[in-house]
């Protein structure tokens, strides 16, 4: 070990709206001993995800919240340091749900080899991770798109609305993503081979943009934002419809519970199906959508961005730009080479 010396991020107070770096605090502890069947993992890199600002709530209003004075948990990248598990030695490289520092222990049993031949390591926290296996399920399986659909993606530029787009090209569908900046829109369309895409920062009007995007309606809506995009997809849905419900990040740091379920009108009309899902449900199938998506990679059918954030001190900062919309693609933190 090149130190004895762990830092961590602790939770340091709750938010209340956006989070600010008030709430956050980094500490040095020294670097933990694995106990029996634990592993000592050296983080190359963590993952940051829209969905850990529900882990900084209490617990009435969100479940499995983290505490005040813990240490925040992330999805890590790293390799193998000293082990006490069967599994792995000294060297490899693993993925798991660990925290927000230099050094963790976990069991091994929690743990997953990463193949560094199969792709770069990175992936297996964005294209090959929980983001692509997101994508994969909660398009193929909750909203299962045809040949021929028009499939709507909010939060398009992101780590999960980028690769439901590509996979639903590859399924010979048309795809619209909406997003926040022209960089974005114009990487969807260029890059990804969306059929068009939206800003909805500039778009005057979002219902007409959409319905302008989307002339023949929308036969699959892949939600990963709500509020007023949702709104405006709502209002172009086809009948008997299919929305995956993966995310909510425009209500995320809402003070105040919003007023809703909205626009059930519509979703009666239509005989449009709404879902919610979460992809842990399908761990069971996580090596097939890990080997499809890896396969598909490989083939270039989908491609993937990465917003690298280097330091573990700088983890906040890329947290917080989440919310303003600074990344495309996956958001990582790179903590060690």
């Amino acid at each position: 070990m090149p130190t004895d010396t762990n830092r961590e991020w602790i939770l340091a107070s709750r938010p209340t709206g956006e989070p600010t770096m008030e709430n956050f605090e980094l500490v040095e502890n020294e670097v933990p001993e694995p106990g029996p069947g634990e592993v000592l993992v050296e983080t190359r890199y963590l993952s940051v995800d829209p969905y850990m600002r529900g882990r900084m709530r209490d617990a009435e209003s969100y479940a499995e919240p983290w505490a005040v004075g813990d240490v925040m948990k992330a999805a890590v990248v790293g390799d193998v340091v000293e082990s006490n598990h069967g599994d792995f030695a000294a060297g490899d490289v693993v993925t798991g749900e660990l925290r927000w520092a230099d050094y963790a222990t976990a069991d091994g049993d929690a743990l997953q080899p990463v193949d560094p031949d199969l792709a770069p390591v990175s992936t297996a926290l964005g294209v090959l991770g929980m983001p692509g296996r997101t994508a994969y399920f909660g398009l193929l399986d909750v909203a299962e798109p045809k040949p021929g659909d028009t499939v709507l993606v909010s939060g398009a530029a992101g780590a999960v609305g980028s690769v439901v787009g590509q996979i639903a090209k590859r399924n010979g569908c048309r795809v619209v993503g909406i997003a926040g900046a022209d960089e974005k829109t114009d990487w969807l369309t260029d890059d990804l081979g969306f059929d068009a895409a939206i800003n909805y920062k500039t778009a005057d009007d979002l219902h007409q943009a959409v319905a302008e995007a989307c002339p023949e309606g929308i036969d699959v809506y892949y939600d990963n934002v709500g509020g007023e995009i949702t709104d405006a997809a709502f209002a172009n849905l086809n009948e008997f419809a299919r929305v995956a419900v993966c995310g909510q990040i425009s209500l995320y740091n809402a003070t105040e519970q919003p007023t809703g379920p909205r626009k059930l009108t519509t979703l009666v009309q239509k005989k449009a199906r709404v879902e919610g899902f979460i992809v842990s449900d399908y761990a069971v199938r996580f090596r097939e959508a890990t080997e499809r998506l890896a396969q598909w990679v490989a083939q270039g059918d989908i491609q993937y961005e990465e917003t690298v954030t280097e330091g573990l001190e700088n983890a906040p900062d890329a947290f917080l730009g989440l919310f303003e919309g600074v990344n495309i693609g996956k958001q990582l933190v790179k903590v060690e080479d």
